[in-house]
């Protein structure tokens, strides 16, 4: 199983978007600062997680998601706890 997951600066509300195949290993990284991309958002909090079969499948929403560049869309599916999009 994966996921794609986003993530939520406590600072400024930027959002950061993600994909793995260990939820819990990835957040422990986020959290403990050991990574360089969110480490820079200061105190982040998981806003929404969805499982995919696959990595593979997490990895292709993760970056069509990331395209998309709207922070609209990315507080709809945060609010709706769903990402309406197919792989």
């Amino acid at each position: 199983m994966a996921w794609v997951y986003i993530l939520q600066s406590t600072r400024d509300d930027r959002f950061y978007i993600g994909s793995t195949s260990n939820l819990t290993q990835r957040l422990r990284h986020h959290l403990g600062g050991f990574t360089p991309t969110t480490k820079k958002f200061g105190k982040v909090k998981l806003v929404f997680s969805q499982e995919y079969p696959n990595l593979k499948e997490a990895r292709y929403i993760e970056k069509k998601l990331k395209h998309l560049k709207r922070k609209d869309y990315i507080e709809k599916i945060v609010r709706d706890g769903k990402i309406r999009m197919g792989a």
